[in-house]
């Protein structure tokens, strides 16, 4: 059992129940509630197959004691690197009959970050695809085992197991509740751990930020309230499970409510446009890309049943509401959050267009937002400044780094989120930028450190530093700037060979390499970066002005 210690004090829980902002419930709960009073509801849908709730509940109760028949104890660590299918969610579950901790993991991470994630949480099981997307899962594990002693089980879904790795169905097919001596579920209580997801900070580290099921479904009920959320609600997720959108939106609200998810796990605008159709989707949240991407798919589909989108995950053009509002007939909210505290703005279905157009809405009830400058004085409304955050649904630490988390908060309690923005009089948010070195390419956060790290060991780089460059659809790519050793410079695709050679995920790789003789810099020696960003994105559009 892995140790998790978080900095939640017995103050902090009184004042969240008190407050009725924790509701000490364990999710499988819902889970029981919903298979009980309406067993035939489908409750998921992904492209190989459905569930009904009753299906569902029974196909957990097996994994979870076909996890148990493998040696998973409460606490222990399962992580999970599933595409958007149902075997996800049964996953979810099935750890939290165990009291185990799941660990859920984009699939787009590839041996770095998983050789990372899993020795520093001390992963017993590994749940993967066979392949995705054209790469091979198994084969990565395999050439990964010997990195990662901890890791005791991997399971395969649709896919064929390497050596030493067990069929996904060897858990669903076989009715482990039923075998005798079994041992009763343990659960987990509503304050202990249940969830690490890793972010990428300035520190050039992931971290991982570690949720109870209190400060996750925190935030889940006041969405529900403001958004007038129900069981009658079909959702459709494309947003990766392995991020905290995909979970708290696609997962959680979906227990809550007993409402049907439909899962898409390679986002294609016309694939979405059928499933609103076919499965008669209402609700959908997405990076602006996604909302981009739908707003612009001809209008051969009936979309009528959606009646809300969710954009999140990354600044959304203020024109593109508007227009998408326009094409796609349904409400649009702008909103803010964080891995480590959810959805904290959003606007109203019914907001008036002065805020829809022009802010990220303001906080769901129990959240609060500060914004201050410099010396930590907070500013006049309208000025911007860095943006402080703190209410019921913040995370409890950063796993294995309490400094991490002391250091991201101010003495007051305030936790400080690398983002900078304004708050108007009516305390709505809009977000002006970002204080962390970060870029954010379609909703996905690019760890600039990390990947410089990795680049400054080029035999052709004698230094290098990583912008964002603007882009109409994605909002920014990586742009990196390199000063070369003498001889050739190298050039983009060596970059991009090396960083692949470090197994890094692709979404992190550079897209377009600028050579130059020296850095901008400061007094005190750092590359002034907002100077390289103004740079490139002058010659974008000098670039784009050219006829051609």
């Amino acid at each position: 059992m892995v140790a998790f210690d978080t900095d939640l004090s017995e103050e902090r829980i009184r004042r969240a129940v008190e407050g009725g902002y924790w509701r000490n419930e364990r999710i499988d709960a819902h889970l029981d509630r919903w298979a009980t009073t309406r067993p035939a509801k489908t409750a998921l849908v992904d492209g190989a197959g459905r569930y009904t709730w009753a299906e569902l509940a029974r196909t957990v109760e097996r994994v979870a004691h076909g996890l148990a028949a493998h040696g998973v104890e409460r606490g222990d660590v399962i992580s999970c690197q599933l595409p958007n299918w149902n075997e996800f969610i049964i996953v979810l579950l099935a750890a939290t009959r165990l009291g185990a901790v799941v660990h859920p993991i984009p699939p787009i991470f590839r041996a770095s970050e998983l050789r990372f994630m899993l020795n520093r949480l001390e992963s017993r099981v590994v749940v993967i695809p066979g392949t995705f997307r054209g790469f091979d899962h198994v084969a990565m594990l395999q050439a990964l085992r010997p990195e990662v002693p901890r890791v005791e089980h991997v399971f395969v879904a649709r896919g064929t197991p390497a050596a030493g790795m067990l069929p996904f169905t060897a858990l669903t097919d076989t009715a482990w509740e039923a075998r005798p001596g079994r041992r009763d579920l343990p659960g987990g209580d509503p304050n202990e751990v249940n969830e690490v997801i890793f972010t990428s900070g300035t520190t050039g580290e992931p971290k991982g930020v570690m949720h109870t099921p209190n400060t996750a479904l925190a935030i889940i009920y006041p969405a529900i309230e403001r958004l007038g959320f129900s069981g009658c609600d079909v959702i459709l997720m494309s947003s990766t499970f392995g991020h905290q959108t995909g979970y708290l939106y696609g997962y959680c609200l979906l227990l809550l409510l007993g409402a049907t998810g439909v899962w898409l796990d390679v986002w294609n605008a016309a694939a979405a446009a059928r499933l609103i159709e076919a499965e008669r989707v209402t609700f959908t949240m997405g990076a602006t890309p996604f909302l981009q991407d739908l707003a612009g798919v001809p209008a051969r589909h009936d979309l009528s049943s959606l009646r809300l989108f969710i954009s999140a995950g990354a600044p959304i053009p203020r024109p593109l509401v508007r227009d998408a509002r326009a094409r796609l007939g349904c409400a649009i909210s702008p909103g803010w959050g964080m891995t480590e505290n959810g959805l904290v703005t959003c606007t109203a279905l019914d907001e008036r267009e002065e805020k829809l157009f022009t802010t990220d809405g303001y906080p769901l009830r129990g959240m609060q937002l500060r914004v201050v400058d410099g010396d930590g004085r907070e500013v006049a409304t309208g000025t911007e400044g860095e943006l402080l955050v703190r209410g019921p649904s913040q995370f409890v630490g950063y796993f294995k780094r309490p400094e991490f988390t002391s250091e991201s908060y101010t003495a007051e309690g305030w936790f400080k989120t690398g983002d900078r923005g304004a708050l108007d009089r009516e305390g709505y948010l809009s977000i002006t930028g970002r204080s962390k070195d970060l870029i954010i390419r379609g909703g996905e956060n690019i760890p600039v450190v990390e990947v410089e790290n990795v680049l400054f060991a080029h035999p052709k780089v004698a230094s290098v530093a990583i912008v964002g460059m603007p882009d109409p659809r994605l909002g920014e790519r990586a742009c990196a700037f390199v000063v070369p050793k003498s001889g050739e410079p190298p050039s983009l695709a060596e970059l991009v060979a090396f960083l692949e050679g470090q197994q890094l995920a692709r979404q992190k790789f550079p897209e377009r390499i600028e050579i130059v003789s020296e850095f901008p810099m400061t007094p005190s020696g750092k590359v002034q970066k907002f100077r390289l960003r103004q740079l490139i994105a002058e010659k974008l559009a000098n670039e784009s002005g050219r006829p051609g």
